[in-house]
């Protein structure tokens, strides 16, 4: 059997829930020239956890600096045109300092939105999981930081 050809990879990428006031921190970005909302989010990077690449990329993607307090869910997603499965890691936090520092270059502007507003978004969402992270985090999907244990001993 060749392992390379049936090999199967997911992207493993983080997201950030941040509620203020009732409004939630969003970036705009462009993608292959179409423009979406997005949770601050991104790619899991070698050699970091699943925290710290969710810190990593509220701060390149927003310039503040985010406080994981709790995984809100774990999601399984697949795109419908390339196929392609991501597994999003949902974290709910808060902000603070925000530093100024230039935004990754794919995002356009950072948005406070409420759900309502959210919903009535002329910009596409860059998939249902923005809206769901967000219907989750209001109805208490809570869990603790705890569940993710880092293990570095040999196979």
């Amino acid at each position: 059997m060749n392992l390379k050809k049936n090999r199967w990879a997911p992207h493993v990428t983080v997201a950030a829930i941040v509620e203020r006031d009732g409004r939630f921190l969003f970036v705009e970005e462009e993608i292959n020239a179409q423009r979406f909302i997005n949770q601050p989010a991104g790619h899991l990077e070698a050699g970091e956890n699943l925290i710290e690449a969710v810190i990593r990329e509220t701060l390149e993607e927003t310039a503040w600096h985010f406080q994981p307090q709790f995984l809100s869910g774990i999601y399984r997603w697949i795109h419908p045109q390339s196929g392609a499965t991501f597994l999003r890691h949902c974290f709910s936090g808060t902000v603070s300092d925000q530093t100024g520092q230039p935004l990754d270059k794919e995002i356009l502007r950072t948005l406070w939105l409420t759900p309502d507003e959210l919903s009535h978004q002329q910009i596409a969402l860059r998939s249902p999981l923005v809206s769901q992270c967000v219907t989750d985090h209001l109805n208490g999907k809570q869990y603790p930081l705890a569940l993710f244990q880092e293990s570095n001993s040999g196979a």
